[in-house]
């Protein structure tokens, strides 16, 4: 029950996300929109940004991090969606969107090299090597939804799957 009340909110914050930038946006009017008490909102998400970043993480979940075809068609997905990436990516608050895709890749690279290493820890240079290159995908992830209406997205996936580390 709990995971349909978050992806009610979730649909009902896209909905809002089509006519506003997420910074115009308080958790009142999406309350309103979800006709649902304050404290509902609260239980599911600390504020508005952890909603917007549950959101991407739910549509990246199902992505193969390791696959050019998966990971193009979950950013042909968000061109799909691009109105909702825009205003998501265009907001530079303490808690930008782009703060939380970091982190979660981070988690994901990292949790993925420990299985493939079969270790529970990385080494500094790999573990910097994986932060730094979800920050530059994360970064020209947000470029491209931003700026680009050319490049396809499995250009722009080759080219970062070219750009990652060996280890």
């Amino acid at each position: 029950m709990a995971e349909i009340t978050k992806m009610w909110i979730a649909d009902k914050m896209r909905e809002i996300m089509k006519h506003k930038p997420i910074e115009k946006i308080r958790v009142t009017e999406i309350c309103k929109a979800a006709e649902i008490e304050r404290p509902t909102f609260y239980y599911h998400f600390k504020d508005k940004y952890d909603l917007v970043a549950w959101m991407f993480c739910t549509d990246a979940y199902g992505t193969d991090i390791t696959s050019v075809p998966s990971a193009a068609a979950g950013m042909n997905k968000m061109k799909q969606e691009i109105l909702f990436y825009k205003r998501a990516y265009e907001d530079s608050s303490q808690n930008a969107l782009w703060h939380y895709m970091v982190e979660y890749f981070t988690k994901r690279y990292s949790d993925l090299a420990k299985e493939k290493l079969g270790t529970d820890i990385l080494d500094t240079q790999l573990a910097y090597s994986i932060r730094f290159y979800c920050m530059g995908s994360v970064g020209m992830t947000q470029e491209w939804v931003l700026t680009d209406n050319i490049t396809s997205a499995e250009i722009v996936v080759q080219m970062m799957f070219n750009s990652m580390p060996e280890n």
